[in-house]
Parts: C-alpha cells; sequence; structure tokens
C-alpha cells in the first residue's frame, strides 16, 4: 500500500469537512433575526392544546421502547444470517455466536439494573429488609 491509495479517503474527509463548514455558516446567514412568538412556540401536531396533560409517560417507557429497538435489530441481522450461514461456515457461526453473546450480556445487565422491571418498588428483590428483622 502506497500514500497514493489513501488519496481517497483524505478527499472524502476533506469534502465531509467542507461540507459541514459551508453549512453552519449558510445557516448563520439564512437563519432569521427576529423571530415571531409562534416561531418561538413549540409545535405540537399543529393542534393548541386545550387542556396540559393530567401525566407524562414515565421515562421507563422510553427505555424499554429503545430495548426492543435494539433487540428488533438483532433478529433482523440473525435472519440476514440465517439466510446464508452455509456460505459462511463455521466463521459465520463463530461471528453470530460473538454478537449473540454480547446482545445475551446487554439483555443480562439491564434485567439486573431494573430497567424492565415497572413496578419496582413492589418487587420483592428491591426491598430493603427491616433492621428488626436482620437482628
Amino acid at each position: 500500500m502506497t500514500l497514493a491509495d489513501y488519496l481517497p479517503i483524505a478527499v472524502m474527509l476533506v469534502l465531509a469537512a467542507g461540507f459541514v463548514a459551508v453549512s453552519l455558516i449558510a445557516s448563520r446567514f439564512f437563519r432569521p433575526d427576529r423571530p415571531t412568538p409562534e416561531k418561538l412556540d413549540p409545535y405540537e401536531c399543529g393542534i393548541v392544546p386545550e387542556v396540559e396533560p393530567s401525566q407524562r409517560f414515565p421515562v421507563k417507557f422510553y427505555l424499554v421502547a429503545m430495548l426492543f429497538v435494539i433487540f428488533d435489530v438483532e433478529i433482523i441481522f440473525l435472519f440476514a444470517w440465517g439466510a446464508i450461514w452455509t456460505e459462511l461456515g463455521w466463521f459465520g457461526v463463530a461471528a453470530v455466536a460473538i454478537f449473540t453473546f454480547f446482545v445475551l450480556e446487554t439483555l443480562a445487565y439491564v434485567w439486573k439494573r431494573g430497567a424492565l422491571d415497572w413496578n419496582v418498588k413492589r418487587r420483592a428483590r428491591y426491598i430493603q429488609p427491616d433492621v428488626q428483622e436482620a437482628a
């Protein structure tokens, strides 16, 4: 390998940095200087709310949703691997075994940290024993 082999990568890095710089400078010139109050209001589906919601969604709802997406993407990778596993041979089996190990390790960590428990206070393993019971 020579230095000339890395020239396309260097050109791509220069183009990417140039695009970022031009985008930041252009956004500074084209942004509104005095936005109206309507522009400063939060946008919520174009409908003005009549009443505020009584309660907010708990953060655990979003955490479980993100975890679902992560583990769902793993299934997509496993389906792709299953379609060509005979062509990959033992290398493919080892790669998927390592990938699955790390995903299962992540699941065990998330489970142990209690991210999948919706009612943490009601779970027996999270209730601290009283000092009198220990004596």
